[in-house]
């Protein structure tokens, strides 16, 4: 698999030209998968707020399904969120790279994917092509961040072994492997997370990666990428503290 990020000019909060941007891209071959930080995509869209308007945690709660307070947190470091079925520190809510500004997530990720995905297919001309809107997560007991998808289009995101055997002859029951984060990860380390200006990635010879023209839609919930919440293995977790509602749940 190859991964290699796009340079491009600084982008511009509270508002800049997204379709400019994606010009930085001057080829690109059928069966590729085009990485965008979530950052640069909310920007394109205007979705960022004044700093000196409102607090972080207002602005997250607002956006947020469900929340807990920062006293639950160590030392009160993070605002714990849920939003669009995805555990993120406040609700994706950033002001790096910001310029004054909170920079929040896509209002609707998985249109914004769509979009860059037609823009993209019809400018090169070539009918295979995924497009992941990425930002980034924190992962239980381990320092530092890895890539997330918030948004996928174009392709299948399980590469599915259920059914299938092992090296033994032992066969697989419940195995799948989470295509849209794992490439997001590997976007991510080639992007970068500081001023490298390199908020696009390409990434090629996928193996296994099964192209589609439509949004996915799963046969069954056993074939769905999201898992409802009361059936995740980590519900034991989630279910221990006394979440509370935030405003994004209401929309």
């Amino acid at each position: 698999m190859i991964v290699k990020a796009i340079k491009s000019r600084k982008f511009l909060p509270p508002k800049d030209d997204l379709w400019d941007l994606l010009s930085s891209i001057k080829v690109l071959d059928e069966n590729s998968v085009i990485a965008v930080t979530s950052k640069v995509v909310s920007i394109g869209e205007g979705r960022c707020i004044p700093i000196d308007q409102v607090t972080k945690d207002e602005v997250a709660i607002k956006e947020a399904d469900k929340y807990l307070p920062r006293e639950f947190s160590p030392n009160g470091r993070i605002l714990h969120t849920i939003k669009n079925n995805m555990l993120v520190a406040s609700s994706g809510v950033d002001e790096s790279n910001g310029d004054g500004f909170y920079i929040l997530w896509p209002k609707d990720p998985l249109l914004s994917a769509k979009k860059i995905w037609y823009f993209l297919r019809r400018k090169f001309k070539i009918k295979n092509l995924g497009i992941i809107i990425t930002d980034s997560r924190l992962v239980p007991l381990r320092r530092g961040v890895v890539g997330i998808a918030i948004a996928y289009f174009g392709f299948k995101p399980l590469k599915d072994y259920r059914g299938k055997l092992d090296l033994f002859g032992r066969e697989f029951k419940i195995e799948t492997s989470n295509l849209p984060d794992s490439l997001a990860t590997a976007a991510v380390i080639v992007m970068g997370e500081g001023c490298e200006t390199q908020p696009i990635a390409i990434i090629k010879d996928i193996p296994d990666l099964e192209f589609i023209q439509r949004e996915f839609n799963p046969k069954s919930l056993n074939d769905s990428f999201e898992i409802a919440e009361k059936e995740d293995m980590f519900y034991p977790f989630l279910s221990s503290v006394a979440w509370k509602k935030g405003e994004g749940g209401n929309r």
